[in-house]
C-alpha cells in the first residue's frame, strides 16, 4: 500500500495571455521547513524532518499554476532511499458575495528510484465562506491499481474552520476523510489537526483513525516563507 500521504506552466501561460493580463500577473516563490511533513493527517517523511520549496503563477482573471518540491522519506512501506514529491497544479479562483472558490488539477509526481507506480492526479474543489473552508478531491488518474487505494476514483473530503486569537495567533481546526474506491473500506480513514500559528511559524496536532497505518498523535513545528 502506497504511504499517504511552474516554470514551464506559467510559460505556457504567459505566451497565450493578452498584454494587459501579462502585466497585471503575479509569480511568486515560497520555501519552507517542517519537522515533520504530514499529508492528509500521515506522514510523508518518516516522521523526520523535510524542506520544501516552490513557484508560483497567477493573474487577476483568478488563473494561476504553480509546482511545489518536497523531500520524502517512505523507507517503511515502498523504498530503501529518500526522495522527492514534485507536484503540479493549474486552476482558477475567485469570490462572489462572500463566498470563495477554487477549482483545479493537481499531479503528484515522485521522481525517485523506489517510488515507482505513486504518481496520481487529482480534481479539486475547494469553497470558503468566512472562516469556513471546505474541499472534494477526486483522482483522475493514477499509476496504482484502480482496485487499491490510491487508485483512480478515491475521494477526500476536508472542512476547516479558522479563528483570530490575541497577540496576533490564529487557530486553525480541520477535519479529513479518506473514501478510497476499493472493494472493501478497510483503508478508510479520517483524521483531525489543530495549527496555531503566529507570523511564519505553525505548531501542529495532528492524529489520524488506524487505518491510515498509524493512530499515533503527531506534534509538528512548521516554517515557511514566500517573496
Amino acid at each position: 500500500m502506497k504511504t499517504l500521504k511552474l516554470s514551464v506552466i506559467a510559460s505556457a501561460l504567459l505566451a497565450t495571455a493578452g498584454f494587459s493580463q501579462i502585466a497585471q500577473a503575479e509569480v511568486s516563490a515560497n520555501f519552507g521547513a517542517t519537522s515533520n511533513y504530514l499529508w492528509r493527517g500521515v506522514t510523508q517523511s518518516g516522521n523526520a524532518p523535510s524542506i520544501s520549496g516552490g513557484l508560483d503563477y497567477s493573474n487577476e482573471s483568478g488563473v494561476y499554476a504553480g509546482t511545489w518540491v518536497g523531500t520524502i522519506d517512505w523507507t517503511d512501506e515502498t523504498s530503501d532511499a529518500k526522495g522527492a514529491e514534485v507536484d503540479f497544479y493549474l486552476g482558477y479562483s475567485g469570490e462572489s458575495e462572500g463566498f470563495g472558490y477554487d477549482v483545479g488539477y493537481v499531479y503528484y509526481y515522485y521522481p525517485s528510484t523506489g517510488y515507482e507506480d505513486s504518481n496520481f492526479g487529482e480534481l479539486y474543489f475547494k469553497g470558503s465562506f468566512g472562516d469556513l473552508g471546505f474541499g472534494v478531491s477526486y483522482t483522475i488518474n493514477s499509476d496504482a491499481d484502480n482496485d487499491a487505494p490510491f487508485g483512480t476514483g478515491d475521494l477526500y473530503y476536508s472542512v476547516s474552520y479558522g479563528f483570530e486569537l490575541p497577540n496576533e495567533y490564529t487557530l486553525g481546526l480541520t477535519y479529513g476523510y479518506y473514501d478510497f474506491d476499493t472493494p472493501t473500506s478497510e483503508s478508510d480513514y479520517g483524521h483531525f489537526q489543530v495549527d496555531i500559528g503566529k507570523g511564519d511559524f505553525t505548531f501542529s496536532i495532528s492524529q489520524a483513525d488506524k487505518e491510515s497505518g498509524s493512530d499515533d498523535t503527531n506534534f509538528v513545528v512548521s516554517w515557511g516563507t514566500s517573496f
